[in-house]
């Protein structure tokens, strides 16, 4: 087992409270749906009507559905009376089965504070005369003091709403020195000389840093293939692994390095296998971004999320039957199966149960303020009339649409140049990494501006999304093009504020920034007109 000094600083779980504290199902077992009920609550699940996340657990009729925080998708129990019939894990986007169990393990969070009895280090989860090898023992244990003092500290400002002090949670110096005293563990430095039989040696050394100087980064890299090392540059997206390629080729220099379009934490060399691994997010000195492989798309998300706060009565659109009212929740038999269904209601008292595997079909219905939409008769041609002169019109602004964009095509409007050394190091600086989305508008963005036709492009997302950036970016690459850039806003507030944020972005880079708004006296308005 590899690891480091921040892993092995909590303390775990002892194996007699992880067995405890897990909650066994076992299929064709008589169990009491109620009594599943009840344990989960102690075990702090929290009860929701659709479960898209660890810890959450959902009853309905005789089925239950629960998160546990052992398995990367959520199960499904369904009970025939008191008797477990079927175990089965399932998609939580599409609410279709995945995997059935004979059995299964329900664990809660146990990285909360409620389970702190008898905790222990890793150490005591090894054989005794384990052998441990340090890259520096000294380093290591000093720096498990400094994140317990830290703790120490943080918990000073925290005592009034926590009870469990540091040491109950986590590991210092001289508890981690004792245990390995106790338990007889063998403490092996690095540079003790062995043999082969008595120790696998690690020769490794962590990525040196290049403080975003790629001239650094060339002479590493040529110097570790002069050496004899491979060189292997892991990114995170295809868009690093170009941005690598076109700095390289900017500064016109030979570079001996592969890419790889995976991501990892730390960069290091492996010394004995003549292996050098650099994460561009080190290199570029940005954050590193965690992907989860349960998270759920914000699209997936939001119809549980609005299936869960509609009421009785509210109107709902399904895309082949058109307009009704919300009927709740229901279960119905179907082919002596009960499953969960969705109760529509249309005109003339008609009821449309449409499955919970069908949520794609149908939203919420978004009309005038005030206004109560037509409800027809299930069958009724209203809806197919209403549909087909829909598509019809949609047809009409869509040949508008293609004419305008073809007279649009016919203007000769600015071609800027490719992104130039400069733009690249602007991009580079970004703190953080770059969304699959934000990444398509920059490039959607820059390909008009390239390109000889005027530019005609909405970039739309929500607070956060990172549009600034993209306007960044843009506005950058016409100031390397020699041209003057305007940004329009709606505020005086938020002019102050792009101000600043263009101002920290590019402070580095040979372009001026300047704002204007009707707090500004007139002649600094004046002056900055005269500027420009």
């Amino acid at each position: 087992m590899v690891t480091y000094p921040q892993a092995v600083f909590e303390k775990i779980i002892s194996q007699h409270t992880l067995k405890r504290i897990t909650f066994k199902v076992i299929k064709n077992t008589t169990l009491s749906l109620s009594f599943i009920n009840e344990s989960l609550f102690e075990m702090n699940f929290e009860r929701v009507d659709f479960v898209t996340s660890p810890g959450e657990f959902a009853v309905r009729g005789g089925i239950i559905d629960v998160f546990s925080f052992a398995y990367q998708h959520p199960y499904r129990i369904e009970f025939f009376d008191d008797t477990v019939e079927r175990l089965c894990s399932f998609d939580v986007e599409t609410q279709r089965s995945i995997s059935s169990f004979d059995s299964i393990e329900l664990l809660p969070d146990t990285s909360n504070n409620d389970f702190t009895d008898k905790r222990k280090t890793i150490l005591d989860f090894f054989p005794t005369q384990s052998s441990f090898i340090f890259f520096n023992f000294d380093k290591t244990t000093d720096r498990l003091q400094t994140l317990y003092d830290k703790a120490i500290e943080t918990f000073s400002t925290l005592q009034a709403t926590t009870q469990y002090p540091p040491e109950i949670l986590f590991v210092n110096k001289e508890e981690w020195i004792r245990d390995s005293k106790d338990k007889s563990v063998l403490v092996l430095e690095r540079t003790d000389q062995l043999s082969i039989k008595e120790l696998i040696h690690i020769k490794q050394s962590p990525q040196p840093a290049f403080n975003k100087q790629f001239d650094l980064l060339i002479t590493h890299l040529n110097n570790n293939h002069n050496d004899g090392f491979e060189n292997t540059l892991f990114c995170s997206n295809k868009q690093q692994t170009k941005r690598f390629h076109d700095i390289f080729q900017e500064l016109e220099k030979t570079v001996h390095y592969k890419t790889k379009e995976v991501s990892i934490f730390e960069g290091f060399e492996d010394l004995e296998a003549k292996w050098a691994c650099f994460s561009d997010h080190q290199i570029f000195e940005r954050y590193h971004k965690y992907k989860l492989k349960s998270d759920l798309t914000r699209k997936q998300a939001l119809n549980l999320k609005e299936l869960t706060q509609m009421e009785v009565g509210d109107y709902v659109t399904h895309i082949d039957h058109g307009i009704g009212t919300f009927g709740g929740l229901q279960r119905i038999e179907v082919e002596d199966k009960w499953q969960e269904a969705i109760k529509l209601i249309y005109g003339e008292r008609d009821i449309l149960y449409l499955s919970i595997h069908s949520l794609h079909k149908i939203s919420k219905y978004n009309g005038k303020d005030g206004s109560v939409p037509k409800i027809y008769k299930l069958g009724s041609k209203a809806w197919k009339i209403l549909k087909q002169k829909t598509k019809t019109k949609v047809k009409e602004i869509a040949f508008n649409l293609i004419e305008l964009y073809a007279k649009r095509r016919q203007k000769i409007g600015f071609s800027f140049d490719p992104d130039s050394y400069l733009q690249w190091e602007l991009e580079a600086s970004f703190m953080y990494e770059d969304t699959p989305d934000q990444g398509k508008a920059t490039q959607a963005v820059k390909a008009d501006m390239e390109s000889q036709q005027p530019m005609d492009r909405l970039v739309c997302g929500d607070v956060g999304f990172g549009k600034t950036e993209v306007a960044i970016r843009a506005a950058f690459k016409a100031a390397d093009n020699s041209k003057q850039v305007v940004i329009l806003v709606p505020t005086t507030i938020l002019a102050f504020q792009h101000y600043k944020t263009f101002s920290n972005r590019l402070k580095e880079l040979p372009v001026r920034v300047d704002y204007i708004n009707r707090f500004r006296s007139s002649k600094d308005r004046t002056t900055n007109i005269k500027r420009s």
